[in-house]
């Protein structure tokens, strides 16, 4: 099967070789072919057919592991994790070096590492320290060299801002310089997010206070969520433990001008992820992971533990019974046959296929700290994400935002989820549920379209499928998570994740390497250069004119409209309609998304009607990066 590895691009081919690919004293020792064998084989070490058959799905492309996965299957130490969540073990010497121990030892395994500080007073140390783990621990034990793609992260509610300011006289503008001035040797190796309860968005909607308090003086209300952290929160306001009490709206205007000048903080919403998770019958769930996408719940006892796969949409995109864009030398593009169709069949066969992947990993891996091991073998959760859906709207001739792209994006994971939860099902008839399953919503009948009030459609037997699970129980607590896949959307050549392209031309830099060209190159989105040569309108003038327009071909008179409503940018598109379809697929991941908002020109504002329209949506990531272009804030006040 080496004629497959020619169906990789030359910058899908050079990541392969720098960060996956084994290498014996520098020295590349294996062929992608030979590198996915090695993959499949370490997996399925004892069932030869399905290591054939995971060879066979992963080499046409229809899927990928992580890159730990990639890198670390078959060789003596298989970590192939991607994410650790922890949390501190609680607010003391020991319990904080403790916490650092267990930090460093999984950026050294290759792990990035999110850690919950709610308990912990002092946090603006503490965070030094963190930030000082991570840029220390160099991730892989020096094999891949991702100290900064794997970064500690703070995680902590809104309430207990507390941990950073009690120890202050001057509160408010200490809590207030954190966000907006956090660290500089911060920036690259930590990152911050807040885990916001719905009363905080409440009384930021109706214009009430908000109250700080140290942890220590009102405990637990990191250990609660809805009508019990309600309950608890006003009964310590009433006992005057508060030790700051200021306006909703100008703690909210602090975080979003950190947000307008760094792109953080995250904005997690702490009840929606609790009450619409399968495993909220284990306690309350603190932390999600650096890329907002896996929520799992944590404890001093248990670190969670996350292990991916994509599954190439753009692949499932058919004509004549194949992949339309079935080698990436082959031009593709939107000027498309009514013979194209997606293959819902194809993809509900490849989910089951990277569900019994997944699950078999968390047999086979390494685990760098027992506490990993812990979690994961008592509630294995699995994390199966996508990329490459920009691509198959375009090859279906859809805009992004159109009817007909918003009913394929739902149809779509609703293959998924279902054909996610069927495959587990049958894995507990044969091996059993998990551990613990019983109390689970699931064992209940409770799926993830029950929790936000939707029904599927009738494309697939639910009615089978919840009789299934009601007699087998299923082998797996959480199953879809949509994680950022920028490394492995390079390998495969796909858009990233569930993203519109930010840009129709960009450029790429390619290391040096004997034999290959280096250097900066300029690329173009390869199913617009398809169509416009096709047109006969491709020429290096009109190519200025796109590099001109920061990559929007908006204003290229010469283009036809239909073409320019395919292939406008994130940057063109309304955020809402955004927000939307990640709610139309929210029902159907039972873990979260990492969903990025693209704003030309954001402001207080629109950034604020976003968040909360994010929060009423349901959604449980209410912002991961806020991606911008502009040099200003823009006019628009929350107060005006």
């Amino acid at each position: 099967m080496h004629d497959r590895d020619f169906d990789y691009d030359y910058f899908g081919f050079k990541t392969l070789e720098r960060l996956c690919l084994l290498k014996v004293d520098g020295k590349v020792v294996e062929r992608p072919q030979h590198m996915l064998m090695r993959v499949a084989v370490g997996i399925h070490l004892d069932d030869i057919d399905s290591a054939i058959k995971t060879y066979h799905v992963m080499s046409q492309r229809l899927f990928t592991h992580a890159p730990p996965t990639l890198l670390y299957a078959g060789t003596p130490r298989p970590q192939l994790s991607s994410s650790f969540l922890t949390c501190i073990q609680d607010d003391s010497i020991e319990g904080i070096y403790d916490t650092l121990q267990k930090c460093a030892v999984i950026s050294k395994s290759a792990g990035s590492v999110s850690v919950s500080v709610h308990n912990a007073n002092g946090i603006s140390n503490l965070l030094g320290v963190l930030n000082a783990t991570a840029r220390y621990a160099d991730q892989g034990g020096g094999k891949t060299k991702r100290q900064c793609s794997g970064r500690a992260k703070e995680r902590y509610t809104v309430q207990c801002h507390a941990k950073i300011t009690h120890h202050h006289m001057c509160v408010v503008s200490k809590l207030y310089s954190f966000f907006a001035n956090p660290m500089q040797e911060a920036r690259d190796s930590l990152c911050t997010a807040l885990w916001v309860p719905d009363l905080f968005m409440e009384r930021l909607r109706s214009k009430g206070k908000w109250s700080l308090f140290c942890p220590n003086e009102a405990p637990g209300l990191a250990d609660c969520w809805g009508m019990e952290f309600e309950r608890l929160y006003t009964k310590y306001e009433r006992e005057g433990k508060a030790k700051k009490v200021l306006q909703a709206r100008d703690l909210f205007c602090h975080i979003l001008k950190s947000q307008l000048e760094t792109g953080m903080p995250y904005m997690l919403l702490k009840d929606i992820c609790n009450r619409k998770s399968n495993q909220q019958n284990l306690g309350t769930i603190k932390s999600s992971s650096m890329c907002t996408g896996v929520i799992e719940y944590t404890s001093p006892t248990e670190t969670a533990v996350c292990n991916l796969a994509s599954i190439a949409l753009s692949r499932f995109v058919m004509e004549k019974g194949v992949p339309f864009d079935s080698h990436p030398s082959k031009l593709v593009g939107s000027l498309r046959s009514k013979s194209r169709y997606f293959d819902f069949e194809k993809l509900a066969e490849v989910t089951a296929t990277v569900t019994n992947d997944v699950d078999k990993i968390i047999d086979r891996n390494y685990y760098p700290v027992e506490s990993a091991k812990t979690s994961n073998m008592r509630h294995r959760p699995i994390s199966i994400g996508v990329q490459g859906l920009a691509d198959a709207f375009i090859l279906l001739g859809m805009p992004f935002d159109s009817p007909e792209a918003q009913q394929l994006n739902t149809d779509i994971f609703e293959t998924i989820y279902y054909h996610a939860l069927k495959a587990s099902a049958e894995l507990a008839a044969r091996n059993g549920a998990y551990e613990t399953y019983k109390g689970s919503p699931m064992s209940k009948g409770i799926l993830q379209p029950d929790m936000w009030g939707v029904t599927p459609s009738n494309r697939w037997d639910w009615a089978l499928l919840r009789d299934m699970i009601s007699k087998t129980g299923v082998r797996n607590s959480l199953l879809v998570s949509l994680m950022p896949t920028a490394l492995t959307s390079q390998i495969l050549g796909n858009s990233e994740c569930f993203e519109p392209y930010v840009s129709n031309i960009y450029s790429r830099k390619a290391l040096p390497s004997k034999g290959f060209l280096s250097g900066e190159f300029i690329l173009v989105n390869k199913h617009l250069l398809h169509d416009l040569t096709e047109m006969g309108l491709w020429t290096p003038k009109l190519k200025d004119k796109v590099t001109h327009g920061n990559g929007s071909i908006s204003n290229v008179p010469e283009i036809p409209d239909d073409i320019k409503a395919i292939y406008r940018t994130a940057w063109e598109m309304k955020q809402r309609p955004m927000i939307d379809m990640a709610a139309d697929r929210g029902c159907y991941i039972d873990q979260s998304q990492c969903l990025n908002l693209h704003l030309e020109e954001p402001g207080y504002l629109n950034l604020t009607i976003l968040q909360f329209y994010a929060w009423i949506k349901g959604l449980k990531t209410g912002m991961h990066y806020l991606r911008s272009r502009a040099t200003n804030y823009g006019q628009g006040s929350i107060n005006k």
